[in-house]
């Protein structure tokens, strides 16, 4: 008896399934032809089926293919039967590689039935390699015609992936438009704000798993995305990483930028990704309502590019820096930490070891400051804002709690999504509960609006300056671009400020 192996394969473009669990009219009308055929040789058994679906013929990156070479190297068949050579592969090497090579060397027959191919047959060899030829160039025209298209869509401004970034949903009437998901985007501001005050990537990632946020991977899931993650975790024990937080910091698509076409693959047949030249990237301004204000987005983009380092012991940047520099040699001084002080030094051997408490700069810096703004500091929105404190002060008690009622929704959103996915809600059950948690944040968030608008009046920004007590880095970056200090010469210490302004 010959054993009899028969390969089925359904590509994206002849899909015709209504579910995802059935089987194509495609693969039906596949299986039939052959064991049709099979049931006209007395001498032929089926020993196992294959069935690839949704994949292309490009490549070999196929299970069910993957799965019959390995039988057939193993010997488990004589025969394999497809439908057409195309439905075993379109990749000519791969038809070179197989039909032409390792199953002679197996003594594996391929047959298949619509273009006659049968590898018993020597004198249909060339057919066999015209009928590659032609369905590699099929496979290449439908390549460089996709990627074409894609580019002409990216130059048009419209989004093309399949699944939104965090903070954002894909469009019910527009597949390639961005609208803003009023959940996701709440953590993005909270990401940006945190960052300015000076939180690292990692403690930013920290508080989100403390608060039992749901991750930008988990979240997609609890919203019903078919998102895959390579992850040997659970999905919903993907957690925040600072690479996430850092991703957001640095993703213009906050600002209603879309800057796409970064990677691409070598070609339709080496699906390996790699990265364009920046130059080559395609960037359309204002697409999509922004989450994030220009000024603040450039800010941010400010303060990484300064590659501040947050301090190990409590994740925070310390205010001197990357601000701090010889004024001998311009190298950056470094801090470091003694019995009983903090220093800053610098580290270059072949300088004048010149080195500063890190107190005694602090204190010097905060008093150049504060004489700055003092200088120019405004004596009537002083006055109007003194005789307004008892009002102002009230407004500030109803901004914190409006501002906690947000929290609590936006957490308690997350439980509804969390007890949709146990099945604990029904459909009607889910839909109603975030439509009315929905609408009660909007509410919410717009009388927030109004008093943040209200308090700027009693509190203009200069009054924000008044005096300060303690330093920080997002108070040192505001004013300060620079620091030079000299080592002591004679009991004088040169330090020289450059401001921002």
């Amino acid at each position: 008896m010959i054993k009899v192996g028969i390969y089925l394969r359904l590509s994206k473009e002849d899909k015709d399934k209504i579910n995802i669990e059935d089987n194509s009219e495609s693969i039906k009308n596949q299986r039939h032809l052959l064991l049709d055929y099979i049931s006209k040789h007395q001498d032929y058994i089926l020993v196992n089926e294959y069935c690839d679906e949704d994949l292309s013929g490009a490549g070999t990156y196929r299970p069910e293919f993957t799965r019959l070479i390995k039988d057939c190297e193993n010997h488990k068949l004589d025969l394999v039967l497809c439908k057409s050579q195309s439905r075993f592969s379109r990749d000519m090497e791969v038809i070179e590689k197989y039909l032409h090579n390792k199953f002679n060397e197996w003594h594996i027959r391929f047959i298949s039935l619509a273009d006659n191919a049968d590898t018993n047959n020597l004198g249909n060899k060339k057919a066999r390699q015209i009928n590659g030829l032609v369905n590699e160039w099929y496979l290449e025209d439908i390549s460089n015609n996709i990627r074409s298209a894609f580019n002409i869509k990216m130059k048009q401004g419209e989004y093309i992936s399949p699944f939104a970034p965090y903070g954002y949903e894909i469009s019910s009437k527009d597949n390639n438009k961005l609208i803003i998901d009023p959940i996701a985007s709440y953590i993005v501001k909270d990401i940006y704000t945190f960052y300015l005050k000076g939180y690292s990537y990692t403690k930013i990632a920290n508080y989100l798993n403390n608060k039992n946020i749901p991750s930008p991977s988990y979240y997609k899931y609890l919203k019903g995305s078919k998102l895959n993650i390579i992850s040997n975790k659970p999905r919903k024990d993907i957690l925040w990483s600072p690479n996430a937080i850092k991703h957001i910091l640095t993703n213009e698509i906050y600002i209603g930028n879309l800057v796409q076409g970064k990677r691409t693959t070598i070609s339709y047949k080496n699906h390996k990704i790699i990265t364009k030249e920046q130059s080559k990237w395609i960037k359309s301004l204002n697409t999509h309502e922004p989450i994030i204000n220009k000024d603040t987005f450039t800010k941010v983009q400010e303060l990484i590019k300064q590659k501040a380092r947050p301090l190990k012991n409590n994740k925070i940047i310390h205010s001197f820096s990357h601000k701090v520099y010889c004024l001998h040699c311009h190298h950056l001084m470094r801090k470091k930490n003694s019995h009983t002080h903090e220093y800053l030094f610098c580290p270059n051997p072949n300088c004048s070891n010149t080195s500063i408490r890190y107190d005694t700069l602090e204190q010097i810096i905060l008093s150049k400051i504060n004489n700055l703004v003092k200088k120019y500091y405004n004596k009537d929105l002083l006055n109007k804002y003194l005789n307004n404190q008892d009002q102002l002060n009230n407004l500030i008690k109803e901004q914190k709690d409006l501002e906690t009622k947000i929290i609590n929704h936006q957490n308690i959103l997350f439980s509804i999504y969390e007890d949709r996915l146990n099945k604990l809600l029904t459909t009607t059950e889910f839909k109603d509960l975030t439509t009315n948690y929905q609408k009660r944040k909007t509410i919410y968030q717009k009388q927030l609006n109004q008093i943040t608008k209200q308090i700027s009046l009693y509190n203009p920004p200069s009054l924000n300056f008044k005096s300060f007590t303690k330093l920080n880095y997002l108070i040192t970056n505001e004013f300060i671009s620079k620091i030079f200090i000299s080592s002591i010469k004679n009991q004088v210490r040169t330090i020289n400020i450059i401001w921002n302004f």
